[in-house]
């Protein structure tokens, strides 16, 4: 994924949080709004070096971390969710400049989605 094609993502996503949990602004105002911003960045991220690397556990070990760094800030592991949900959904509706990477992303997200899922029920 190259730099503009993140960031067009990283932008769409932030916005599609903000827009539906408007809460978050008022609870953690513009410092909150640009760590979503970074975080969705370091997804995308660590999505390109499981792809790099082809291998799922990577990013699975990056999400487990994720939930534990974010849940221990009082952010509830039901967000993460929603936030891959979004990056898996938005990277499927656009056009990239490689699609087995956006294949591959999707997938691994999908993964990472069903072991917050998973980490949520405890």
């Amino acid at each position: 994924m190259n730099k503009s094609e993140q960031s067009h993502l990283v932008q769409a996503v932030t916005e599609e949080i903000y827009e539906a949990y408007p809460y978050l602004w008022e609870k953690f105002g513009q410092n909150g709004r640009d760590r979503t911003e970074e975080d969705n960045h370091h997804h995308l991220d660590h999505l390109a070096a499981a792809y790099e690397m082809r291998s799922v556990d990577f990013f699975m070990d990056y999400t487990e971390w994720l939930n534990n760094v974010l849940t221990s800030r009082n952010v509830p592991t039901l967000l993460i969710i929603d936030n891959f949900q979004r990056l898996a959904r938005l990277l499927n509706e656009q056009s990239l400049v490689d699609e087995d990477e956006k294949r591959m992303f999707i997938i691994y997200l999908e993964q990472g989605l069903n072991r917050l899922h998973t980490l949520n029920e405890r």
